[in-house]
């Protein structure tokens, strides 16, 4: 939409729908769904790429390096020190000193550790990264993180590749409401209705990756995710009506033609 660019460190996006990388069959389906989405940020698991040869990664071979800001996430990190060494090595390789700071030790919810991630931050916010931490929806923490200079939060809507949707409804609109960085939803949406809802409660962004990698057609469903993303920012930027307990007449119930005969 014209003039409503997501700003995150000082930097523009025109596109607030963000791109996992992860679980795609091919290179030419992340490639369609890149392409589809309009996504101008992309992350990429450092684990999954040899950082000292990325010309030859299909990962990397399916990015733009010229339309797409290459994220660096420290998904598979466990300890604040294994995502400090993640974030330092893409920086070392060159890539931007941006980082979406992941940190799941636990593997079955893969659910992030707020202790480490708020110790993993500061490390990095002091060494002049620009820090989009992955958080449960917890609006103290989400705060704390603000207050050390994150450049986002990142909250979750549900647990990583679940497509529950925004289960974490009510905790997200606290941190929504208490922010002052941009709140990115990630995690969880497995449903265009998903990002939809996500911007309609005023979130400024939302990540996907699992949805449009499980899809048949991976470049539809993200050009659907695109509309849907498009869709719920503008109607909050619209003003959505009230919730009411009873029915409220959208025409008068005095007045009709019959009566006026």
């Amino acid at each position: 939409m014209t003039n409503d660019l997501l700003t995150i460190a000082g930097r523009t996006f025109n596109s607030r729908l963000m791109i996992g990388t992860g679980k795609f069959p091919s290179s030419q389906a992340l490639e369609a769904a890149i392409e589809a989405s309009g996504a101008e940020i992309v992350t990429v698991a450092l684990r999954r790429v040899d950082l000292s040869a990325p010309e030859k990664g299909s990962i990397f071979s399916a990015i733009d390096p010229k339309r797409q800001l290459i994220l660096p996430n420290t998904s598979g990190a466990r300890t604040a020190d294994e995502a400090v060494r993640l974030a330092r090595m893409a920086r070392a390789m060159g890539l931007e000193p941006w980082v979406k700071l992941e940190l799941t030790p636990e593997p079955r919810y893969l659910l992030p550790d707020p202790i480490q991630t708020l110790e993993a931050a500061e490390i990095l916010i002091k060494d002049g990264f620009v820090v989009l931490p992955y958080i449960q929806a917890d609006p103290v923490l989400a705060k704390r993180l603000e207050e050390l200079g994150a450049a986002t939060v990142m909250p979750l809507g549900a647990p990583i590749g679940s497509n529950r949707g925004l289960r974490t409804r009510d905790l997200i609109k606290i941190i929504i409401e208490q922010s002052n960085v941009p709140v990115v939803v990630d995690a969880g949406l497995g449903a265009p209705s998903h990002a939809a809802e996500a911007m309609e409660l005023g979130a400024d962004a939302v990540l996907v990756n699992t949805a449009l990698a499980d899809a048949s057609d991976a470049g539809m469903m993200a050009k659907a995710f695109a509309m849907a993303t498009d869709a719920g920012r503008m109607a909050y930027r619209a003003g959505l009506g009230p919730v009411r307990d009873t029915a409220e007449a959208s025409s008068p119930l005095t007045g009709f033609l019959s009566e006026e005969a």
